[in-house]
């Protein structure tokens, strides 16, 4: 489809820049790298701070920042990470949908869902900004609908996620993503699940309220094998934050320095492979949609903790080559999150 041949022709140009903008990073002089620059200019101004305190002369204050934007996943949060050195975050939800009817069929879907997920973050050689990431998921489906689905579906991935600067420009960075992926029913990983998505991303701080942020994803092997997205995040002051992006899109109200108040929306597109009848190897493609509300706690700076409800749509599940079809009614969701900084 011509929607699809653009979106490539975006990915062949994304991949093309990631290249021409890390050669300059690891080889190029100080004149031609900005974090050089930035590295020489902090050190220019710490002669020139030395040589004013030995005159005794009143030294001029000077404060500098870097420009750090990380982009954890297209489909997931935006982090500005200011801290130096290693971080470590882990994030875990349990998500319950009770059982709903299905369209034009008799029976019910219930769904609960369930997710681990680890983060290690530094900087190779000093300078560059590298994220691995372990991701494990659950659901369990309790189905009596005459379509057969599996009683579970299960997925694991590693992913590895690098920040270029964009060429010379400004407050403007390049992440590059790989996910490799196994998504199943009840565990049963195969060669033949085995998928390297992959994502590409433009990432632009004008300043420390905004954050933009355009890219494609890719999926080879799936039935949607190209995917584009745009977000942003904003700040305006200490109670709002709009944090725009799929996935988990969010809206938050600080009541206080420990307790907010949210607005959530989310967009899930996921595929699996799993055996249905006397068939193996067959794709089921699971969808869902949501809108909610919840509160969220931090009782310290290092432990996040949030509880949310609302409304699930546009739920279905569906194998390829016609082999049956749920679409289920819209219906009620809850969930508990929480993440812990190490």
């Amino acid at each position: 489809m011509p929607v699809r041949q653009g979106a490539r022709f975006l990915l062949y140009v994304f991949i093309t820049v990631s290249v021409f903008s890390f050669l300059p990073f690891l080889s190029g002089s100080a004149a031609d790298n900005p974090l050089e620059k930035d590295m020489a200019m902090a050190e220019e101004l710490s002669q020139v701070e030395s040589k004013s305190s030995t005159s005794r002369e009143p030294a001029v204050e000077t404060e500098k920042k870097p420009d750090e934007a990380f982009l954890r996943r297209l489909d997931t949060e935006v982090v500005v990470k200011k801290e130096e050195g290693i971080m470590q975050d882990a994030e875990s939800y349990v998500r319950y949908m009770p059982g709903r009817a299905a369209y034009d069929q008799s029976g019910k879907v219930g769904l609960i869902a369930s997710n681990a997920e680890y983060n290690y973050a530094w900087k190779a050689f000093g300078k560059l900004p590298v994220e691995l990431s372990i991701d494990s998921e659950y659901i369990g489906i309790n189905n009596s609908t005459v379509v057969k689905l599996p009683a579970h579906l299960t997925s694991l991935s590693i992913g590895a996620e690098v920040t270029l600067p964009f060429f010379n420009f400004d407050k403007t960075y390049f992440r590059v993503g790989v996910y490799p992926s196994m998504e199943t029913g009840n565990w049963n990983f195969r060669s033949s699940a085995f998928r390297i998505p992959s994502q590409y991303a433009l990432i632009y701080q004008p300043n420390e309220k905004l954050t933009l942020v355009a890219g494609i994803g890719v999926f080879p092997d799936y039935l949607d094998p190209v995917w584009g997205a745009v977000g942003f995040i904003y700040k305006p002051n200490d109670k709002w934050t709009f944090n725009i992006i799929p996935e988990r899109g969010t809206i938050t109200y600080a009541l206080s320095e420990k307790l907010s108040l949210f607005a959530e929306g989310d967009i899930i597109r996921s595929e699996f492979e799993v055996d249905k009848d006397e068939r193996k190897g067959v794709i089921l493609e699971y969808n869902e949609n949501r809108l909610g509300t919840g509160m969220q706690y931090q009782p310290n700076k290092n432990i996040q903790t949030s509880l949310s409800v609302g409304g699930a749509f546009g739920r279905n599940f569906r194998y390829d080559d016609s082999l049956g079809k749920v679409n289920i009614k819209n219906g009620f969701y809850s969930e508990f999150r929480i993440q812990i900084n190490i």
